[in-house]
């Protein structure tokens, strides 16, 4: 059944808003190790089974060489951005070019200021599409741009760590590549996005997630074994180009992906607010070590 959809209203251009980016703390500004709060949430039951000295596997077999992170879910919480920029627009309908078509088919064609009467003709449609599609897009990076919006919880820690601890750092999107460095840049910032030891995004590759070519061209690039790479993602089609990669996965799952099924993911969390990098360590060796 198509999702129920709110009243239409007459589309507008956008005016362009000012903006400007936000600055991180870089990799090179941290002088000690980053420090455990005091106050934390529960942690994963399956975090704390395993530890070093029980793990007959030799450091070599065993060892974390890379964290991989996807972009959209995991670094930032993009769901919101994207149904901001349309409300903005003053587009109530909130979704992307196929809701969008059966949203006007089922309600009627909008006056615009592209077409003062509703278009006719498919062609006037799908122009009518496309244009809403990148005034939505141009307003999403005034948004990115603007300073206002955070990586998702413990995003910038966890990196920080993980270069620091002389471990390899890269991210993997399935979005253009454009988008990715825009949101990255204003992000994490741009020191930490230049030390990322690897980056690709969905031009890099012919096929998308849940195909795992992106994950096998990253280890290839990195240089690493894929059994010796952790990626983050937030949903199951992430998880299954992982799992196809040969690589173990963890979730940090957003509300639209809560309910997926991650029964193949090492470990499943909110965010990673409270993760840590030996936590990870951990994990990953208890996974090798089992199979």
């Amino acid at each position: 059944m198509p999702p129920t959809a709110m009243a239409s209203t007459s589309l507008f251009l956008p005016t362009a808003a000012g903006a400007s980016t936000a600055r991180r703390r870089p990799f090179s500004s941290l002088r000690t190790p980053y420090q455990v709060p005091t106050a934390r949430l529960h942690r994963a039951p399956r975090l704390a089974v395993v530890s070093a000295a029980a793990s007959p596997a030799s450091p070599a077999s065993s060892s974390l060489d890379a964290l991989i992170f996807d972009c959209d879910g995991v670094i930032l919480e993009s769901e919101n951005l994207h149904r901001q920029a349309y409300n903005d627009l003053q587009n109530r309908i909130g979704g992307g070019k196929p809701k969008m078509r059966w949203y006007f088919g089922e309600n009627g064609w909008p006056s615009s200021k592209i077409f003062e009467t509703p278009p006719s003709a498919d062609s006037d449609k799908e122009k009518l599409i496309d244009i809403i599609q990148d005034w939505k897009t141009e307003r999403y990076k005034e948004i990115i741009k603007s300073g206002t919006v955070e990586p998702r919880p413990g995003v910038l820690q966890l990196m920080d760590e993980v270069k620091g601890a002389g471990i390899k750092l890269a991210v993997c999107s399935a979005a253009t590549k454009s988008s990715v460095i825009m949101c990255l840049e204003n992000l994490i910032g741009l020191e930490r996005f230049n030390g990322l030891d690897c980056f690709l995004a969905g031009d890099d590759v012919k096929l998308k997630k849940p195909d795992p070519t992106i994950y096998i061209t990253a280890a290839e690039k990195l240089g690493v074994e894929s059994k010796n790479c952790l990626v983050v993602e937030d949903s199951v089609i992430g998880l299954l180009a992982a799992k196809g990669a040969g690589m173990s996965c963890i979730i940090t799952y957003t509300p639209s992906t809560a309910s997926q099924d991650f029964t193949d993911a090492i470990a499943t969390y909110p965010d990673l607010s409270n993760v840590r990098l030996e936590d990870l360590k951990l994990l990953l060796q208890k996974t090798l070590v089992t199979g």
